[in-house]
């Protein structure tokens, strides 16, 4: 056996920044988007696929087989779920990720884009081991908790971004 190894999937710690090249729209001052990739941090993170559109052509003559060509890739939204969390006992629930899609299905405008990066650690010396990065983010659909008073469980919400480009990349 080789010395490679598994990467832990429980490791990991997400970013995002906003996509350069906009101005900040009014009232966007709220949401630090260094805070929402820390506080409170990300429990899940899924949807880091890439998946290629192959095209068949039929060649006359041939029938015992197809073309194949490549065509455009397809890109999945990048599914983030994190606990709920306030500022404190008593203090109201954080609303960013919820203020970010309000605003851009309210018609605020210039639509605030975030870049992200969602990196793969060490369980100890926290480097990073794997990274995917995403470009020109927007967020496609948040989702409150499912409110059950009978488990006990920790409210978590979910927040699906579309983007336009997934990269992985060398450690840095």
């Amino acid at each position: 056996m080789n010395d490679d190894f598994l990467l832990p999937a429980f490791t990991f710690r997400v970013s995002l920044t906003r996509a350069p090249g906009r101005a900040q729209p009014p009232g966007e001052g709220v949401w630090d988007p260094a805070v929402l990739g820390t506080v409170g941090g990300f429990a899940e993170c899924s949807g880091l696929e890439l998946e290629a559109d192959i095209k068949e052509y039929l060649e006359g003559g041939r029938n015992d087989g197809v073309v194949r060509r490549v065509g455009r890739v397809k890109l999945s939204p990048i599914v983030l779920k994190r606990g709920m969390f306030s500022a404190g006992a008593g203090s109201p629930a954080n609303t960013d990720l919820w203020m970010w899609l309000t605003r851009m299905v309210s018609g605020v405008l210039p639509v605030t884009r975030y870049n992200g990066r969602i990196q793969i650690l060490a369980p100890k010396a926290r480097t990073p081991l794997a990274t995917w990065t995403f470009e020109r983010g927007l967020p496609q659909k948040v989702s409150g908790p499912s409110l059950n008073a009978k488990t006990g469980e920790i409210a978590i919400e979910e927040l699906h971004i579309v983007h336009e480009g997934l990269r992985m990349e060398l450690p840095r």
